[in-house]
């Protein structure tokens, strides 16, 4: 039988560009270029050694977003993942992470799944916490942010470094897992992986599909709320110290002004 893997996957604003807020205080999408999240690489790669170690695997890749979303799965279909899965859906626009859960966690029911894959964290919202409700939600074991991971009889292997010690972990399948930026350099994709993706399957979902009312997400739907935002003042002028013999007294003295000593 196939080892059906669902790796999770955001598109997320370039970290690099300005990014701004709309009059609901969300983020303005449309005013920054977006990409698949760095870390989310990292899972797509772990979900292709492991489907290259087993008999027979299935990668599918899935994200919920807006139409550009789709430049996230080309990319990890680009990568060597099999098929996609789009869900978009206007009144998903500002879901927090509990309504992001519930909506993965109903597309992923509907695709069929062993083994879902995620990154430690979005480069955007940076919470870490997805992989776990997402588990939760499932009602299957997580086996988080690990560094190694591998699959072998039905269950999932692998280690988390923390600060002091190592944790060999391991889960029956089906199950969850996040996985770490020291888990293995994400590979490029080839001009042939590019073109390859053209020709692979998206499947594109709506709440609809997923049986989800829509206030139970969106910014109606959220846990969490926005009250304001302040954008962040221009970048000042440098202080610049001349060195003519004082050089260093001036550096210890601004340094000390500053409190860093």
């Amino acid at each position: 039988m196939s080892l059906r893997i669902v790796v999770c996957v955001k598109y997320v604003p370039d970290a690099t560009g300005d990014r701004h807020f709309t009059d609901d205080l969300t983020v303005d999408r449309d005013d920054v270029d977006g990409l698949l999240s760095e870390l989310d690489e990292y899972a797509v790669e772990q979900a292709l050694q492991i489907a290259d170690e087993a008999d027979d695997a299935e990668i599918t890749v899935l994200t919920v977003g807006p139409e550009d979303a789709k430049d996230a799965l080309r990319k990890a279909l680009s990568m060597g993942a099999d098929k996609a899965v789009h869900v978009e859906d206007d009144d998903l626009h500002g879901s927090d992470v509990m309504g992001t859960s519930l909506v993965l966690a109903k597309a992923i029911e509907k695709t069929g799944y062993d083994l879902v894959i995620a990154g430690m964290a979005s480069t955007d919202g940076t919470m870490g916490v997805l992989p776990a409700i997402l588990a939760e939600r499932l009602g299957v074991p997580q086996v988080t942010l690990l560094s190694e991971v591998s699959v072998e009889d039905g269950v999932v292997k692998g280690r988390r470094d923390g600060d002091t010690a190592s944790e060999q972990l391991e889960a029956s399948l089906p199950a969850v897992v996040s996985v770490t930026d020291q888990s293995g350099e994400a590979r490029y994709p080839s001009f042939k992986g590019i073109m390859a993706a053209k020709k692979k399957p998206v499947e594109s979902l709506d709440l609809d599909d997923l049986d989800i009312e829509a206030e139970e997400v969106g910014l109606e739907g959220a846990w969490t709320k926005v009250d304001e935002a302040t954008e962040r003042p221009a970048r000042t002028a440098g202080t610049i110290v001349k060195d003519e013999g004082e050089g260093g007294k001036q550096l210890a003295e601004f340094l000390s002004g500053q409190k860093f000593i």
